[in-house]
């Protein structure tokens, strides 16, 4: 027997739900929404659950965050999936801005210190884990293996800017795929964890609205409707204060990353932390790592990140407001353009879920874009090795663009080389998991502070 269909206030409840234990990155997060959504409410059946799954992973933004906007709007249209997608941001957006603010008023004080400074080094182990888990998934032949190179190469030695990196990816995969198919089609789509299997209340009473492919009208209305939502509080920041102003930096550079964060988080970081940190001057290195800590220890997406670059850079350059309300509302305008493209590209182009999954070429394309995701989360992960371990990280120039990162032997930091080496023993070789892992290096900064000072 189906279950009855939830109604709206029902479903609000329960992405609440999901929210609030939306913690460990993207595959805890979409375990748990299959825990729920498949296993236990039985509203979508494992084959539909892939089905959005796979058009998902396709989408630049956090897969997990579209996933619950995707099966909000199948459930209630619309108002389903805002409820589910915002709800799905609120607790992380709540949580990093209580944590920035006690970060900036209280950052000076020792135990709130060493708790950053633990968590900091304990992020190298984290990040380093997801160059593992990406490229278990995708390395599986010398062509990707050699794309990963390539990118990696191209943003540690000469800078490139990620954008360039999955245009040029996207566009070898899509050729490759005309030659060489079984070299280029790795990404095929996911299994479900937890294994459930079955039918659900959508497979069997909203298969019709689900399929309906929308009018060229409908569909041009609903990306209209989105791109001037998105758009618009950028347009205006810029009129009113001038490109030059802090907030119209954050608006015109985040809604830029929006649209290009494809593999997930840890793909964009670099380009973020190289454009904040050495470009922009938002934010130091070592703070890039003290907010990457918040946004792995609060529910939501990693890529939440980003609202604590925003509220530092506004916090520092805050205008004819106070530092705290400058602040907050940079993470506001940080989030909103940051997350309102996920909604544009649901509800424009989940009708089209269907063409969109059996089209080979976007599928090597995907492929090709993850594996070059790799090269780009290990030039991160040793970007933050660096400035974790060493004090002082000077950029040689040479010669067609190539540029090295030299750190001074003399800076070198011992305490955060020790709790980084207990991170990495306690994620690879005792397996504790992340938020443990965590926790405990932050435990450590603390004592440490406490006892250093």
């Amino acid at each position: 027997m189906n279950p009855s269909p939830p109604t709206l206030r029902e479903a609000t409840a329960v992405w609440l739900r999901v929210a609030a234990l939306s913690f460990g990155g993207p595959a805890g997060q979409i375990a748990v929404m299959h825990r729920i959504l498949v296993d236990e409410k039985r509203w979508i059946g494992e084959a539909r659950f892939l089905h959005a799954l796979n058009y998902c992973m396709l989408l630049p933004g956090p897969e997990a965050q579209q996933l619950a906007t995707y099966v909000g709007w199948l459930l209630h249209g619309t108002r389903g999936g805002l409820v589910a997608g915002w709800l799905f941001v609120l607790p992380g957006f709540l949580s990093i801005l209580a944590l920035s603010l006690l970060y900036t008023s209280f950052g000076h004080l020792d135990p709130v210190a060493g708790l950053f400074f633990g968590l900091k080094a304990a992020v190298l182990a984290v990040v380093v884990e997801a160059v593992q888990r990406i490229g278990k998934r995708v390395l599986k032949n010398g062509a990707m293996v050699a794309v990963a190179v390539a990118s990696f190469v191209g943003i540690f030695f000469f800078g490139l800017p990620f954008p360039l990196l999955v245009l040029g990816a996207g566009l070898v995969g899509a050729v490759g795929d005309r030659f060489r198919p079984d070299l280029f089609e790795v990404v095929k789509g996911h299994a479900a964890p937890g294994g459930g299997s079955g039918g659900g209340l959508l497979d069997h009473q909203l298969d019709g609205v689900a399929a309906a492919r929308p009018s060229t009208r409908s569909t041009l209305r609903t990306a209209g409707t989105w791109l001037v939502l998105w758009g618009t509080p950028v347009v205006a920041i810029h009129l009113a204060l001038g490109t030059d102003h802090v907030f119209s930096q954050l608006g015109r550079f985040f809604s830029a990353v929006a649209t290009v964060t494809f593999g997930g988080a840890y793909s964009v970081l670099a380009y973020v932390a190289q454009q904040a940190v050495e470009h922009h001057g938002w934010l130091s290195a070592g703070e890039m790592l003290d907010g990457l800590g918040m946004a792995e220890t609060t529910p939501g997406p990693l890529i939440q990140v980003v609202q604590f670059v925003g509220f530092l850079a506004a916090f520092r350059e805050p205008g004819a407001l106070s530092p705290l309300a400058a602040g907050v509302l940079g993470s506001v305008l940080t989030t909103w353009v940051t997350f309102a493209p996920c909604f544009l590209w649901i509800f424009t182009g989940a009708p089209y879920i269907e063409w969109l999954r059996g089209n080979r070429r976007l599928t090597a394309a995907l492929s090709t874009i993850t594996a070059a995701v790799v090269g780009v989360v290990l030039n991160l992960a040793i970007w933050f090795a660096l400035h974790v371990a060493f004090g002082r990280v000077e950029l040689w120039q040479g010669p067609l663009g190539f540029r090295l990162q030299l750190p001074d032997p003399a800076t070198i930091d011992l305490p955060a080389v020790g709790i980084a080496a207990l991170a990495f023993l306690a994620t690879f070789r005792l397996h504790l998991g992340m938020i443990r892992t965590l926790l405990g290096a932050a435990v450590l900064g603390v004592a440490w502070t406490l006892l250093s000072g």
